[in-house]
């Protein structure tokens, strides 16, 4: 004889499956909540950077004209020899058109990777020493430096070698307070937040040029065809303004 068949309570059935339904909503729920969370903080921690410079002009040292409409930053290392030809053979050219004219103004700030840690730092504190004694003998320094640049593959930035080459090219500083500076870093933390800047806007060479925030093509940076109507691009948009 059989058993008898217990008879379907639909009810149950049905009560059963809305809380198998219910309990994978909620999971589904929670799961995207999660992922929002994630997403969100990952969006924070690891933001893209913008391209565009904000640079503090104020800090840097200038070429030209403050007020110019035209604003051009190099980033550049001593040590370089692409920043050697930038020195001698493009802004000479920038000089005569635009600078000297009231149009733009030149910008330095340092960028280090030839030898960051070694005597690309050590010319840099050399270089931000002059600036701060006496603002007016910077550039005559700073195209010193790239006029006796050395090797790049050899240590020649040494703190008796910067300091020599200030008093071979009379630059009115404290010689003393220059030696000083080298050994102590007194404005490493300017050099080291000048990197940052560039590293956030993703410069991977020197000499590179930003034109009112904007950053110039590599090209432009050693082609002074390349460069000019960048510049001119640049000072035609402040005119209509």
């Amino acid at each position: 004889m059989k058993p008898k068949k217990q008879p379907v309570n639909k009810a149950a059935q049905r009560k059963a499956e809305r809380e198998r339904q219910e309990k994978r909503m909620k999971r589904v729920i929670w799961i995207t909540a999660a992922c929002i969370v994630v997403l969100v903080v990952l969006m924070l921690v690891i933001k893209p950077n913008s391209s565009k410079g904000d640079f503090d002009y104020s800090a840097l040292p200038v070429m030209g004209n403050p007020d110019a409409p035209v604003k051009i930053v190099e980033m550049g290392d001593y040590k370089c020899p692409s920043c050697q030809y930038f020195t001698q053979d493009i802004s000479p050219q920038l000089k005569k058109d635009f600078i000297d004219t009231g149009k733009a103004a030149l910008y330095f700030s340092n960028y280090l990777i030839i030898s960051p840690e070694a005597d690309s730092n050590t010319a840099a504190l050399a270089a931000q020493s002059v600036f701060h004694q006496n603002k007016d003998e910077f550039w005559k320094y700073y195209e010193a430096i790239y006029k006796n640049q050395g090797d790049e593959s050899t240590e020649w930035a040494t703190p008796d070698f910067l300091v020599n080459l200030a008093k071979t090219e009379n630059i009115n500083v404290d010689y003393d307070k220059l030696r000083k500076d080298i050994d102590e870093r007194t404005y490493q933390k300017e050099i080291d937040s000048q990197n940052e800047t560039a590293r956030s806007l993703h410069v991977m060479s020197t000499p590179t040029l930003f034109v009112n925030g904007e950053k110039a093509s590599e090209k432009a940076s050693m082609d002074y065809s390349e460069l000019k109507p960048f510049i001119e691009k640049k000072l035609a948009e402040q005119n209509t303004k």
